[in-house]
């Protein structure tokens, strides 16, 4: 899919999903943790480009990586405990 992502464009999950190349679990973790805003119309999100745009940026990877660190700090303490 090569496929330009517009701005003001509204996208399901599934496009998004396939936009990002990502795994239907990852899309509903960015949704839960919301790192993808996202609204609800009739029981479905509706995700707007300039989000999915705002993901691929580098400031978000940047926030990303800053914390999945810190959770793997986290667990690695948990686990040492054991």
């Amino acid at each position: 899919m090569n496929e330009e992502i517009k701005p003001n464009a509204v996208y399901t999950t599934e496009e998004t999903r396939q936009l990002l190349r990502i795994s239907d679990s990852t899309i509903k973790r960015l949704l839960k943790k919301g790192l993808i805003k996202a609204n609800k119309v009739g029981g479905q999100y509706r995700i707007l480009g300039k989000e999915i745009l705002r993901v691929i940026s580098p400031d978000l990877e940047k926030k990303a990586a800053t914390s999945y660190l810190r959770l793997k700090k986290k667990v690695a303490g948990r686990i040492n405990k054991w």
